[in-house]
């Protein structure tokens, strides 16, 4: 029998095990800017954007300290956080820059524009903006072709001028 997911359904948050609390929330909240919601017995941290529950969780179950997993194996790739337009991935670019955090990457996929780069856990954060879906590239078919280009970062910047 063949199922077909609702096309309403989004993914609602993360959680991630991490080995230092303080160095996390560096990241999360004081980098990107994320607001603190809720903790847990100085052992989990939720946080959001906005008004909701948590969009990430940080937790040290593991074992403050626990290293991260082996290189070569299955798990996280990376995450994505999606900004609600091209001005508001200009301007977390530009504070990253600033801030001097290390950024792996910044491409141009076709149907969104994306930044690279990893928290101090080593998970893999993609920070995005999607391009209005009429502009996306399609095959002969109409199926979604992305790609990966080098981002026009002085373009992206142009959007705080």
């Amino acid at each position: 029998m063949s199922y077909e997911i609702h096309p309403h359904v989004k993914i609602g948050h993360i959680h991630l095990t991490v080995s230092d609390l303080e160095k996390s929330l560096s990241f999360y909240k004081d980098i990107l800017g994320f607001n603190i919601t809720a903790t847990f017995n100085n052992s989990a941290v939720f946080l959001s954007s906005g008004n909701y529950h948590h969009h990430i969780a940080l937790n040290t179950w593991a074992g403050k300290g626990a290293p991260p997993p082996p290189k070569g194996t299955t798990g996280l790739y990376h995450f994505a956080i999606l900004y609600p337009n091209r001005r508001e991935l200009a301007k977390i670019f530009k504070r990253i820059w600033e801030l001097n955090y290390p950024i792996e990457g910044a491409s141009d996929h076709g149907v969104s524009e994306s930044i690279y780069l990893r928290d101090p856990d080593g998970n893999g954060v993609e920070l995005y903006a999607d391009k209005m879906p009429e502009y996306w590239p399609r095959d002969e078919n109409g199926n979604v072709v992305m790609v990966t280009k080098s981002l026009d970062v002085k373009s992206l910047l142009s959007e705080l001028d």
